[in-house]
């Protein structure tokens, strides 16, 4: 299915955002996350389905000062 990633069209063939993470090679807890402008806690992943055209927002912290 195609959806944007970070502002980006890409193919997936995830269901899940969880499932998406895990084929990015993104820890659980290393990173923010939101479909469609909604934040989507960790705990909530795996429920969250993903659709064609959905919006995935995928944030890593970064270090500096």
């Amino acid at each position: 299915m195609k959806i944007t990633l970070n502002g980006e069209p890409v193919e997936t063939a995830s269901v899940s955002l969880a499932e998406l993470l895990v084929t990015l090679d993104h820890k659980p807890g290393s990173v923010a996350t939101a479909v469609n402008g909604e934040f989507v806690a960790i705990a909530d992943r795996d429920e969250t389905k993903l659709n064609e055209n959905d919006s995935v927002d995928v944030i890593a912290p970064m270090a500096g000062g």
